[in-house]
């Protein structure tokens, strides 16, 4: 995840990360100015965070969110789901 100290949009995908117990590397873009355009260049954003899956950009802290609203982040990341959805009940 690529964040800067500053933003509150990072704190809260730490935040929902550690919550759920998802480990993550996190990279601070705002130690080098010059790595926005190596960040553009990686993930096709400017802003942080940045979150990559398996080296799949997935966008920011309200993709992260609605991922995990729609029970998809425990199935990206490898956890075994939490939701109670008829897919989860299925094994789907």
């Amino acid at each position: 995840m690529y964040t800067a100290a500053w933003c509150g949009f990072c704190g809260g995908a730490k935040e929902l990360l550690a919550r759920k117990g998802i480990p993550y590397e996190e990279i601070d873009v705002a130690r080098d100015p010059a790595f926005r355009q190596r960040l553009f260049e990686l993930t096709g954003g400017w802003t942080v965070p940045q979150i990559l899956i398996d080296g799949q950009t997935i966008g920011g802290y309200r993709e992260l969110r609605r991922l995990e609203h729609e029970g998809r982040l425990d199935r990206l990341v490898g956890a075994p789901s939490t939701a109670s959805s008829p897919d989860a009940a299925a094994g789907s």
